[in-house]
């Protein structure tokens, strides 16, 4: 996380959290159905791990979350928007309490073997919230744009997630990396960040009919 070290990552997770919010807010609950980047999630399955991450991840900083009952599903129903802006007013809260940067994380979804640095664990969840707000977009047919600093953080994060067959297993949350993930062709800074974690850019959602 040496990339990282001199910028405020609650401060970049917090636009992360807005800016996913933003295409939330635009979601009918008619459009649950509709697939995503994310394997075989459907954009209601998606919503339901975002929002379940962000409780997950509440508890953690307040010196919970061990307990994997803490980081399930919740699915948001007839009110996506709702759910999940409760979720991140949840989060954004526990995060800005004095004293949780020197905290630790128990992440068990990550590792069981012990718990994370609060850097290192927030710029998890502020990875997570910068593709899956991307996620979310595309689904239902935006393209989002991320401020460039944004993205210049989240790139290092991204690459330090690891790769390898839990990539490929039944509902995980990244797939396997794809090819140009080095930036070789010199592709756009996101869209690095995109191949590093299994999306394909230029992902859309198919057409009906």
């Amino acid at each position: 996380m040496t990339d990282t070290q001199d910028v405020d990552i609650r401060a970049l997770d917090a636009r992360a959290l807005r800016a996913a919010r933003s295409y939330v807010d635009r979601v009918d609950a008619a459009a649950l159905d509709r697939p995503t980047p994310c394997g075989a999630w459907t954009l209601g399955q998606l919503l339901a791990h975002m929002t379940g991450q962000n409780h997950g991840f509440a508890a953690a900083a307040r010196g919970g979350g061990r307990d994997r009952a803490e980081w399930a599903d919740r699915p948001v129903g007839a009110d996506p928007a709702g759910v999940f802006a409760a979720s991140v007013a949840e989060v954004a809260a526990a995060f800005a309490e004095e004293g949780v940067p020197e905290r630790a994380f128990w992440l068990p979804e990550i590792r069981d073997g012990g718990p994370f640095p609060a850097r290192q664990a927030i710029a998890f969840h502020f990875l997570d919230y910068l593709v899956h707000g991307w996620d979310v977009a595309v689904s239902i047919g935006l393209r989002p744009a991320f401020d460039a600093d944004l993205v210049a953080a989240v790139l290092p994060v991204a690459a330090l997630v690891p790769a390898g067959p839990a990539r490929e297993a039944p509902g995980a949350a990244f797939g396997p990396v794809l090819a140009d993930a080095a930036g070789a062709d010199g592709s756009d800074p996101f869209d690095r960040v995109l191949r590093l974690l299994g999306r394909d850019p230029n992902w859309a959602p198919p057409q009906a009919g």
